[in-house]
């Protein structure tokens, strides 16, 4: 494969990994019904490690203990930490807030990238796009009414979530360096991210419950998250970070919330007002422009050829 076409590849894998990202609040509101956040993010990611395991059942052997360290610092952070303050912060602020700071990450990622990663420099257009997607998110998450109101513990914790991801994101560019399967880091990453998890569930009351399976709705939807939001969609969106790296990636996170808002209506039939619209077609704006290449050949496209 040629690496304008390992580019081309890379694009569409991550645009797939958000179309499925931003459905995952449908099949979440389903089981709130019958399952605490934390039992719906442990159930999801060990049916996601398992399935991982089946597809690709060989053993990762790790070169050192900073690969190890790797591994288990993705786990944390883009597993364990990421979604457990994102959840937290749900109770303690809006909703719209929360969306709208979770989507800062690619502004995180690209300023730790410049600093922790080779070829990934801090281009204008980034910027540019970075406000422009920020301004559609605005418009989309606060439906056009513009009344922002601040929790700061919820708040707070949702920044977090989203350096979280961004250190993920930087985690595992270094990890596909590495030159072990993407199939195999994701699932190592997996492992980690519920060791990290089992003290929380312990604490917060964690019970199986396994006769909640029993319900169609309950049992597809868990599988929905656990085999396409986490299994599938971790690996495309890795094996995007690979191709395109860390900054480009993170990028396509400014559409969840379009993708959010045309679920809603297709599938809940949710009212989209022209604020929704206008914030849609903005945040789209944005990525383009954040995803527009210098009209120099970057070296990161030099490169790939030796990483892939």
């Amino acid at each position: 494969m040629t690496d304008s076409k390992k580019i081309a590849v890379g694009h569409l894998t991550a645009l797939f990994t958000i179309l499925i990202w931003g459905t995952t609040f449908i099949s979440t509101k389903f089981l709130l019904t019958d399952f605490t956040p934390f039992e719906i993010l442990f159930f999801r990611f060990t049916i996601g490690y398992f399935f991982l395991l089946a597809v690709y059942p060989h053993f990762i052997k790790s070169g050192s203990i900073r690969e190890e360290l790797l591994f288990a610092a993705a786990g944390l952070c883009g597993v364990t930490l990421y979604y457990l303050l994102e959840n937290i912060a749900l109770t303690f602020t809006l909703a719209s807030n929360v969306g709208v700071i979770v989507s800062v990450a690619p502004f995180f990622t690209a300023v730790l990238a410049h600093f922790l990663l080779r070829n990934e420099p801090l281009r204008p257009q980034f910027f540019v796009g970075f406000t422009v997607a920020i301004i559609g998110i605005l418009l989309i998450d606060f439906n056009g009414s513009f009344v922002l109101k601040l929790n700061p513990l919820g708040d707070i914790l949702a920044v977090l979530a989203s350096v979280c991801w961004a250190v993920y994101t930087i985690l595992m560019r270094k990890i596909s360096g590495l030159g072990h399967p993407t199939i195999g880091c994701t699932r190592r990453i997996f492992f980690y991210g519920l060791v990290f998890m089992l003290p929380v569930l312990l604490l917060s009351g964690f019970h199986p419950g396994f006769n909640r399976f029993t319900k169609a709705a309950d049992l597809l939807n868990i599988l929905f998250l656990g085999l396409c939001a986490s299994a599938l969609c971790f690996v495309t969106w890795n094996w995007s970070v690979r191709i395109l790296g860390a900054v480009r990636t993170s990028a396509y996170i400014y559409i969840v919330p379009v993708i959010t808002v045309a679920a809603a209506y297709l599938i809940l039939h949710e009212n989209i007002t022209g604020a929704a619209v206008l914030g849609a077609l903005l945040t789209l704006s944005g990525l383009f422009l954040s995803e527009r290449k210098p009209k120099e050949r970057t070296n990161l496209e030099e490169g790939i050829s030796h990483e892939a």
